[in-house]
C-alpha cells in the first residue's frame, strides 16, 4: 500500500473527525448567535416604538393618572427677628408667610373605569375614562399643636386642593361641595409644599365651626393605569372597570377584590397607621409617592413579549437542529458541510422576522404557525436535498415539528415557562444521551 503523504493524511483528518465535527459546528453555533442578537434588536426596537406611538396618544388623551385629595391648607405668618440701626431694639420682626397642611379624618372614592382600545398604525394603545365620586370631610384645623397664635393665622386665605397628574384629561368643570355651598376649582395651586400637579379653590376656615364636610364628582381621561394616595385618616376607595385584565399595584393591595370575563371590582380600605405621613404637618413633604396604589390595565404578554421569549430560546433552537443533523450524520454515514449547517442555522433566525413581523398584524398563535410551517418545510426540503432519503427526511420534519410545539408551550405559559422549559431539556438530554449510548466515538468512519 502506497504510503500516504502528511498532506493527504491531514485532508482525511479533517474529512472524517468527529472531534473537528463538533468544534465548527459549537464555532458555527456561536457565530449564528450574531444574528440572533440582531433579531432582539429588532424586537426592541419594534417594541420602543409601540411605546412611543403609546406615549404619543397618551399624551394627547391623558397620561396615567394619579389622584391626591382633597387637601385643606391654611396659610399663617411666621416671624423672625432682622437686625435693624434704626430700630429701638436693634431688631425688628419680619413675618413670612407659611402653610399649613391638613388631611381629611375620612376620605371616600368610588367611581368606575371605562377603558377603550385604540390603535396608532398598527399598535394597540389602552386608555380610559374615570367617573369618581370623592366625600369625606375635615375636622377644624388645630394650630394650637404648634403653639401658633390665632391672629396669626389667615382663616380667610383657607383652600382646598386636588392632585391629578395630568390636568389635560379633566373633561368638565369641576366643583367641591363644602358644607352645602359650591365652589368651583382653578387650575393650579399656591404652594407645591403637597401637590405639584393640581386644581385649588378658596373655602371658608374659622375656629368655630368642628367639622366640613365635603363632596364632588371628577371626571378625567388617563391611560395605563390610575394610582391613588390614601391621605385620609380612614381612606376606602372602590373602582369597577368592564377591563378583564388588571394588575394590581403599589404599596397596598386590594381588601377585596372580584375579577370575570365581564370586568374587575377592587376595594381598599387604608388606616393612617398604615403610611408614613402625619394628618397634619407644616411645610413640604416628600413621602406621598411611597404610599400610592391603583391598578393598571394591562395587555398581559403582547406579541413583542412573547416575541422576545421565544427569541431567548433561539441558540437552543439552533444547537438542537444542529444535534439533529449531526446524528442523523453519524448514524447514517451521510456527510453535511458547514455551510449547509449555516444554511439551516439562517433558515431558524428567519423563523423570528417572519413571526415578529406577521405577529404585527394578526393573533400571535396564527403567526407562529404560519411561520413554524413556512421554516419547518424549508429545512425538511432541504434536508432531503441533502440526505436524499425519505425516512430521514420525515424524521427532520417531525423532531423539527415537535421542537417548534414545544417552545410555543413555553412561550405561552408565564407562571410555569421556566419549570416546563428545565423538563423539555432534561427529556431531550436523555434521548440524546439514550441514542448515543452505544456509538463508538474512536471508531467512527465518515
Amino acid at each position: 500500500m502506497e504510503k500516504l503523504s502528511f498532506f493527504e493524511r491531514a485532508n482525511n483528518w479533517v474529512r472524517n473527525s468527529i472531534t473537528l465535527r463538533m468544534i465548527t459546528m459549537g464555532i458555527l453555533i456561536l457565530l449564528l448567535l450574531i444574528p440572533v442578537d440582531m433579531v432582539e434588536d429588532v424586537i426592541w426596537e419594534r417594541e420602543n416604538r409601540k411605546q412611543e406611538a403609546v406615549q404619543e396618544v397618551s399624551g394627547k388623551w391623558g397620561n396615567k393618572q394619579r389622584v391626591v385629595g382633597l387637601v385643606l391648607t391654611v396659610p399663617y405668618n411666621e416671624y423672625y427677628k432682622q437686625n435693624s440701626a434704626t430700630a429701638k431694639d436693634g431688631y425688628v420682626m419680619i413675618a413670612t408667610r407659611k402653610y399649613a397642611h391638613f388631611f381629611p379624618s375620612q376620605l371616600n372614592i368610588e367611581g368606575e373605569i371605562v377603558p377603550e382600545v385604540r390603535y396608532r398604525g398598527i399598535y394597540k394603545i389602552v386608555v380610559y375614562t374615570a367617573q369618581l365620586s370623592i366625600s369625606g370631610n375635615f375636622d377644624s384645623p388645630d394650630f394650637e399643636q404648634w403653639k401658633i397664635r390665632h391672629e396669626d393665622v389667615l382663616w380667610d386665605e383657607a383652600f382646598t386642593s386636588l392632585g391629578l397628574a395630568d390636568l389635560r384629561g379633566i373633561q368638565k368643570g369641576v366643583s367641591v361641595k363644602w358644607n352645602s355651598k359650591d365652589y368651583f376649582f382653578e387650575p393650579g395651586v399656591e404652594t407645591n409644599e403637597v401637590i405639584v400637579s393640581g386644581i385649588s379653590t378658596q373655602v371658608p376656615v374659622d375656629t368655630a365651626t368642628k367639622d366640613y364636610n365635603f363632596s364632588l364628582a371628577l371626571d378625567f381621561n388617563g391611560s395605563t393605569g390610575l394610582e391613588f394616595i390614601p391621605i385620609g385618616e380612614t381612606t376606602t376607595i372602590k373602582v369597577s372597570s368592564t377591563w378583564n385584565d388588571p394588575s394590581f399595584e403599589g404599596a397596598f393591595l386590594p381588601d377585596e377584590r372580584e375579577i370575570t370575563e365581564g370586568g374587575f371590582t377592587a376595594m381598599w380600605d387604608v388606616l393612617h397607621l398604615n403610611r408614613s405621613f402625619p394628618q397634619s404637618f407644616r411645610g413640604a413633604i416628600t413621602t406621598l409617592a411611597e404610599s400610592s396604589f391603583g391598578v393598571n390595565l394591562i395587555v398581559p404578554v403582547d406579541e413583542y413579549q412573547k416575541s422576545m421569549r421565544s427569541a431567548k430560546y433561539a441558540s437552543m433552537f439552533i444547537t438542537l437542529t444542529f444535534i439533529i443533523i449531526f446524528f442523523v450524520q453519524i448514524m447514517y454515514k451521510v456527510r453535511v458541510h458547514p455551510i449547509q449547517y449555516i444554511i439551516v442555522g439562517l433558515a431558524l433566525c428567519v423563523f423570528y422576522t417572519l413571526l415578529i413581523g406577521l405577529s404585527e398584524h394578526i393573533a400571535f398563535g396564527w403567526s407562529y404557525l404560519i411561520s413554524s410551517i413556512g421554516i419547518i418545510g424549508m429545512i425538511t426540503l432541504y434536508a432531503h436535498s441533502i440526505f436524499q432519503v425519505k425516512r430521514i427526511t420525515v424524521l427532520i420534519g417531525l423532531l423539527l415539528t415537535v421542537l417548534y410545539l414545544f417552545i410555543f408551550t413555553i412561550v405561552q405559559m408565564e407562571d410555569f415557562a421556566l419549570l416546563m422549559g428545565s423538563i423539555g431539556l432534561f427529556v431531550v438530554l436523555a434521548v440524546i444521551m439514550f441514542l448515543s449510548r452505544k456509538i463508538d466515538w474512536y471508531n467512527i468512519q465518515k
